[in-house]
């Protein structure tokens, strides 16, 4: 059945596409993601596996790495640029740096070694709880702004300038960072909510003022990337509210891993803009291979009920549930199944309805079960399973439903 058919889909009144042209995705799991106090840093062998799946499923940029950091971040990043060299990957390189020499510089001496582009992501504080604690000074900031870009773009390497707590930083303070930034031949600006104050409409404005500041300062093709944190639960919709708002690249972590609470998840960003008809040019099949990757390489639980990716999220052991979606799949119409009590089409995604055994589910959940799996359902053995079922407080696992088909047959 077609969608428009099938659904009344409120979202779309009023909704334009014009925000949906040219926008890309940037993962920041190896560097942002991996700086959570919970998180582990994986393998270098896990790393490579991490990039190759971001490159798969359509991300266009990822960072890899503060070298400044130290030898042994130095020799990641430049095991992971030549991986990405080697292996023909589409994916733009980046790693993230300090407006200081030390960290700017292995950047380029790595790019130099590799010969691959490797994008800096300049740093710097900008808000003025920063600026008080640290003892800066407005035109400090300006000089480091200068400093960082000019070294970069001299080196021949794109840079975008990051101003680290934007979203709480003054317009006349942004401003002239921006015009320091963007004269010294920055590509982009980034804007970040590090410590997750803003809301949906704060980005919105905060954005429409960066696309007029830059407009107004002669650069009005500067690129705007958002980065938003989870401290208020808002990461997500924050991120899909700056690329309404027209900002072109959009950062998130794979499972929102990061610094305190977390990041936007990358993973639920492609789903959603997946959703609203963003077309993302990889193999979205692969997602559960990445968030299942991500969980283990960084030892992050992956929640039962995390959207889409967790193993609850397309389950039911529900009577009415179950029996809308398995009179669905008589239908042979797998999106039907899909949509009649889920807002995410699961095959999408390479994943499908799952109906289970339980003492909320009817007796059509356990024919469903064992036609599903080849097996016959006669009544007898349907009313045994089902009173089973009747008789616990939860779901029954698949080991135990196959014991009770055993005994059916053993007599």
């Amino acid at each position: 059945m077609a969608d428009d058919a099938a659904i009344y889909d409120w979202n779309e009144i009023g909704d334009t596409s014009d925000w949906k042209q040219g926008l890309e995705f940037y993962d920041e799991s190896l560097r942002d993601g991996i700086q959570s106090p919970s998180a582990k840093d994986p393998s270098i062998e896990d790393k490579e596996r991490i990039l190759a799946l971001q490159d798969r499923v359509g991300i266009q940029h990822t960072d890899i790495g503060l070298p400044g950091a130290g030898p042994r971040a130095v020799a990641d990043v430049t095991h992971l640029a030549r991986f990405a060299r080697d292996n023909g990957l589409k994916i733009n390189l980046t790693c993230a740096a300090r407006t200081h020499p030390n960290d700017i510089k292995p950047i380029i001496a790595i790019s130099e070694e590799v010969g691959v582009p490797i994008e800096v992501m300049a740093f710097l504080g900008s808000s003025p709880i920063r600026i008080f604690t640290e003892g800066w000074t407005v035109e400090k900031l300006e000089q480091l702004t200068r400093d960082a870009v000019r070294l970069a773009v001299g080196a021949g390497l794109p840079c975008t300038f990051v101003t680290e707590d934007t979203v709480r930083s003054t317009p006349e303070t942004l401003r002239r960072l921006f015009a320091v930034a963007l004269e010294e031949g920055a590509k982009g600006l980034c804007i970040c909510d590090t410590v997750g104050h803003v809301t949906p409409l704060g980005v919105s404005n905060m954005i429409g003022w960066v696309k007029q500041t830059v407009a107004e300062l002669g650069h009005p093709d500067t690129i705007i990337d958002w980065h938003g944190h989870n401290d208020r639960g808002l990461g997500l919709i924050n991120a899909i509210a700056a690329a309404q708002a027209g900002a072109k690249r959009i950062h998130g972590t794979i499972l929102g891993v990061g610094e305190r609470v977390g990041n936007t998840a990358i993973d639920l960003l492609l789903v959603n803009m997946r959703l609203m008809g963003v077309e993302v040019d990889g193999d979205l099949a692969a997602l559960r291979e990445y968030t299942e990757l991500g969980a283990l390489a960084t030892g992050t639980p992956l929640p039962f009920n995390y959207p889409v990716f967790g193993t609850d999220a397309f389950r039911t052991g529900t009577g009415v549930h179950a029996a809308a979606v398995i009179k669905a799949l008589k239908t042979g119409d797998k999106d039907l199944a899909d949509r009649v009590y889920s807002g995410v089409p699961a095959h999408w995604f390479g994943l499908e309805q799952v109906i289970e055994i339980g003492h909320m589910g009817g007796r059509s959940n356990v024919v469903h079960w064992l036609q599903y799996r080849g097996l016959d359902a006669p009544d007898d053995l349907v009313d045994a399973i089902f009173g089973e079922a009747k008789a616990t407080n939860r779901v029954l696992s698949d080991a135990e439903v196959t014991a009770i088909v055993e005994r059916h047959a053993a007599g």
